[in-house]
């Protein structure tokens, strides 16, 4: 799926992939996608909590070569 920015949170640990995240949603016009790449396992459920609290849309939660990716819309 087509997406407007790309974060790479690799190797970070909960909660710094939330973290940089929503400092990554924060440059973002409403309605641009963010994809997000993580290794952390805890990141499943961070980010289906993370949307939810923020009302920002999961559009997407996969796993791709071992790593977990994200695709949220912006509010």
């Amino acid at each position: 799926m087509a997406h407007d920015q790309e974060l790479d949170a690799s190797g970070l640990n909960c909660p710094l992939p939330i973290l940089r995240a929503k400092k990554s949603l924060g440059s973002m016009e409403s309605g641009q996608v963010l994809r997000i790449i993580a290794t952390d396992p805890g990141s499943v459920k961070d980010f289906e909590a993370f949307a939810k609290q923020t009302g920002n849309s999961l559009m997407e939660s996969g796993e791709e070569g071992g790593k977990f990716v994200f695709l949220i819309k912006k509010a």
